[in-house]
């Protein structure tokens, strides 16, 4: 049985991930993520007007008469969610929509962002699949189309509950390239704390429209001074007694985790893959609003 307050959790990102697809994102998605391509439709007789490079001369040559080929645009999509659900993102020091509520963790803010494009997708008739990993793939939901198949994918990244606390980037890029066979979009939410998965993702965005969303805390970056605290590492275990009052110390940590975030950037890039960055202490909106626009322009 689903906890009560999971179910209103989920209704309330229902409410108003819908509220900014409609209101927000509506006409975007569908401008900048496009079909597999062009496929047969029918031949017609030749219309005054129409384009003479479309005639089929074959057809034409057996009838006597011009006839015209006609495609469309194949326009379905297969949306896959590839969503870490290490350790590491059971973590958050902020609520940027109503700061005197409790944080928001990041795995709560991949939530609410999987139920925003999912609802996308939907609303265009396109199908939505789901990949949840650790250093292994846990879950597996097929694409399907559908409301309650979108509120199924809410639930399960609200909701479940990982064997593992190590994350592994390169294994769920590997799992989607042998599951996924049709050229699909694939949202890739993580924090990338993670290495050598490079290849894998190189691999993945030559197949696919990859695209990575990076979901992080200030915390992870910008220590408080709060005097002795004892930090553990949410992933392997292994804790630390730090003196947070020490500016020096402070310093190296942030250059230290600066470096980590420049050296994924420069992956990212090396790779192709357009990111998204999200930060959990800012409201996610202006972000997505920044991708779409930018790529609108590029396919203009």
């Amino acid at each position: 049985m689903i906890p009560k307050e999971l179910v209103r959790k989920i209704r309330k990102i229902e409410i108003r991930t819908n509220r900014l697809v409609n209101d927000v994102l509506s006409g975007q998605y569908h401008s900048v993520f496009q079909g597999q391509g062009i496929e047969f439709a029918e031949v017609r007789e030749y219309q005054p007007g129409d384009d003479i490079r479309s005639i089929d001369w074959n057809v034409t040559a057996r009838t006597g008469h011009p006839f015209i080929k006609r495609f469309h645009e194949e326009r379905e999509l297969t949306v896959m969610l590839l969503v870490d659900a290490s350790a590491s993102h059971d973590f958050g020091t902020a609520n940027p929509i109503h700061p005197d509520e409790t944080p928001k963790t990041k795995q709560e803010i991949a939530a609410e962002l999987c139920a925003l494009l999912a609802f996308s997708a939907i609303k265009n008739n396109d199908k939505v699949g789901l990949i949840m990993f650790t250093n292994e793939v846990e879950k597996y939901i097929p694409p399907k189309k559908g409301r309650q198949h979108v509120l199924r994918v809410i639930r399960e990244v609200l909701y479940f509950q990982p064997k593992s606390r190590q994350g592994n980037i390169s294994v769920a890029l590997e799992f989607f390239n042998r599951v996924t066979t049709r050229r699909s979009v694939a949202f890739l939410l993580s924090d990338f704390i993670d290495q050598g998965y490079d290849n894998a993702l190189k691999t993945a965005n030559r197949k696919h429209d990859c695209i990575a969303i990076t979901v992080n805390d200030p915390r992870e970056i910008e220590l408080p001074n709060v005097g002795l605290i004892e930090l553990e590492d949410a992933e392997t275990g292994a804790t630390a007694l730090i003196d947070t009052r020490s500016a020096t110390f402070r310093e190296q940590y942030r250059q230290q985790q600066l470096r980590r975030i420049e050296t994924r950037n420069a992956v990212l890039k090396q790779c192709r893959v357009d990111a998204i960055h999200i930060d959990t202490a800012q409201p996610y909106v202006d972000p997505l609003v920044k991708f779409f626009r930018m790529r609108a322009a590029r396919f203009r």
